[in-house]
């Protein structure tokens, strides 16, 4: 077997990894350590490693760059922002390399050991950190690649049966890590991967649901306000240019003079250009001259916006300050706008967001700073991701671990202040909020049998009953509802509304001091989410 890696052997590995991980990315779901239908790992992991897959290879370190780099916009959940860590740091490792050999190749996983544990404020042992960690450190000093991934894979399968061990929760649930396990699937794939196996992505990978487009809003008497969101790839002809001698900066020059927002890069004899302009015909024409298109994608800009702008009497351009949150359901949606939010992400548990759907909606709100809300302890890391890499505008991401710190924080924000006492205030008015949820176990727990209603908060399973209602009654009875003044109660898609209004009328005879409102949120997993501030 050759012992070197370059770029088109290290990509058919990271493929061959994606592919891997996608067979079994159901059963990484599954590992949850809560027994309700929280899971995502898996998809997480798997969406953010095939976002990397989409390149065209070249030397290998320009290969890990490029493959790095899609994984960093890519990234979904925790377990997909310490994923594309995990290579980007390998890609550092590998920067400058036209081939690798083993040594560069072990340093290059010893740098995505040390940029995993980096990205992560309060390193936890027992998880995707520690089974990478003794993986590489158990391979080092291998006679070439097939020993390096035995001893690799090997060692990381031994660490991940330990992390029960470590964990009281994985314990708890009888499960390894979720994370690890989704590790060890890529990297077994790129251990079958160095020998061409197993390296095509299934042709549905990464192709999302078809999407709806609503051809109303743009109708015979509508002006082009936008103009199209072009995109493709052009492969450099040899019978059209010198490409040893070919000077990309005059095709560049000339789409910056033609449109906006240009992206354009040059990998080998390939062509990436992303631009806005409202005559995509023109510029197809005039880039036809220098090669053939590989992929082209125009979309009206109208409809995109349509789509994903708010109302507006919501709409902000240069601002001063502008608010970012995360929810699911139209119905939440619209309370975080109604409250002040200018960009709503949809995303929650099980749903995490990329950090690309935060780079966007920093970019439609314009404003010079910007306040994140996640909402959703799964999606902090991405958000803050997604902070690092924005350039345009000063961004504080506020650590709200659920939709209750988010909606009371928010109903706490005061623009007039100075973003420093923002941040300080609404921090404040987390620290008085308690959430309580109620979900249906998916398996038998402690608390109570698969398909009782579980009540819970901060992960702590509090209580658990056959009965929906009862099961909310009981969690409001442990939170102590009636200390407090508010309390907001979210129903989700699968109470009736008979069944919703039953409960808040029984809610607030029970503590009649407490003041109730009911929001029809609409969100999928938590039947109830009782609120309290």
């Amino acid at each position: 077997m050759k012992e070197t890696l370059d770029g088109k052997r290290y990509l058919t590995m990271i493929c061959s990894g994606a592919h891997w991980l996608n067979a079994q990315r159901q059963l990484i779901n599954e590992l949850n350590v809560f027994p309700i239908p929280d899971g995502d790992t898996g998809d997480n992991m798997y969406m953010t490693l095939e976002a990397g897959c989409r390149v065209a290879p070249g030397p290998v370190g320009a290969t890990a760059a490029a493959v790095s780099q899609g994984m960093l916009t890519g990234a979904r959940g925790n377990s997909g922002v310490i994923l594309s860590r995990i290579f980007a740091g390998i890609a550092q490792g590998l920067s400058g390399l036209e081939e690798a050999g083993l040594p560069a190749f072990e340093h290059a996983m010893a740098s995505g050991v040390e940029a995993s544990y980096n990205a992560v404020a309060r390193p936890v042992e027992g998880t995707i950190l520690t089974v990478f960690r003794e993986g590489v450190a158990a391979a080092e000093g291998s006679s070439g690649f097939d020993e390096y991934f035995d001893r690799l894979c090997t060692a990381m399968d031994r660490s991940l049966q330990h992390t029960p061990e470590l964990l009281d929760v994985l314990r708890s649930a009888g499960v390894v890590d979720s994370g690890g396990a989704g590790l060890l699937q890529i990297v077994e794939g790129m251990r079958a991967g160095l020998h061409g196996k197993d390296a095509a992505l299934p042709e549905t990978a990464g192709t999302p649901a078809p999407q709806q487009v609503d051809l109303s809003a743009f109708t015979e008497d509508s002006v082009l306000e936008f103009g199209y969101c072009t995109e493709f790839l052009l492969r450099l002809q040899r019978s059209k240019v010198d490409l040893d001698h070919f000077d990309e900066s005059v095709l560049s020059d000339w789409l910056g003079a033609h449109g906006d927002s240009l992206v354009f890069f040059r990998d080998g004899s390939i062509i990436k250009v992303h631009v806005h302009t409202p005559a995509p015909g023109e510029i197809l024409n005039h880039c036809q001259q220098y090669g053939e298109f590989l992929t082209v994608k125009i979309e009206n800009m109208t409809l995109q916006h349509h789509e994903n702008r708010m109302d507006e009497r919501y709409h902000t351009k240069g601002k001063a300050l502008g608010v970012v949150a995360v929810a699911v359901g139209k119905p939440l949606k619209e309370a975080f706008r109604d409250m002040g939010a200018d960009e709503v992400i949809e995303g929650g548990q099980t749903m995490n967001p990329p950090v690309q759907a935060f780079l966007d909606a920093f970019g439609r709100i314009g404003a010079e700073n910007i306040l994140v809300l996640p909402n959703n302890s799964n999606i902090l890391l991405t958000a803050r991701q997604a902070a690092v890499l924005y350039e345009k505008a000063h961004i504080e991401v506020l650590p709200t671990r659920n939709l209750g710190e988010g909606y009371f924080a928010l109903a706490s924000l005061d623009t007039s202040l100075p973003l420093d006492e923002i941040v300080t205030e609404l921090g404040e008015a987390m620290e008085g909020t308690v959430t309580g949820l109620v979900s249906r176990a998916i398996r038998d727990s402690e608390a109570g049998q698969a398909g009782d209603y579980l009540g819970f908060s901060d992960k702590d399973i509090l209580c658990g009953s056959p009965d929906r209602q009862q099961a909310l009654l009981d969690l409001a009875t442990l939170l102590d509802a009636g200390s407090h003044d508010i309390a907001l109660l979210l129903t989700g898609a699968d109470v009736p509304a008979a069944e919703a209004a039953d409960s808040l009328e029984r809610l607030s005879a029970a503590w009649p001091r407490t003041e109730y409102t009911r929001i029809e949120g609409g969100q999928p997993v938590y039947d109830y989410i009782l609120l309290l501030c």
